[in-house]
């Protein structure tokens, strides 16, 4: 192998670590917002459940008539 071909293989194994390393950080921020929306999703599932069940427990006197 010469020299000239010995040099075109570092530079593509130099772009490629630095490729892998540049989505590697994508990866990680990615995570970081989907643990971030999870939360948040169950934060309003449980807004959600604990809204309708309220609503399941208030007597028949407490609800509004559908035309309002």
């Amino acid at each position: 192998m010469d020299q000239e071909t010995l040099e075109q293989v570092q530079t593509k194994i130099a772009y490629l670590e630095r490729a892998n390393s540049d989505l590697s950080d994508v990866v990680f921020r990615q995570q970081l917002e989907i643990k971030a929306l999870a939360a948040r999703i169950q934060q309003v599932a449980d807004s959600v459940e604990s809204a309708r069940s309220e609503q399941r427990h208030r007597p028949a006197e407490d609800e509004r008539p559908p035309h309002y």
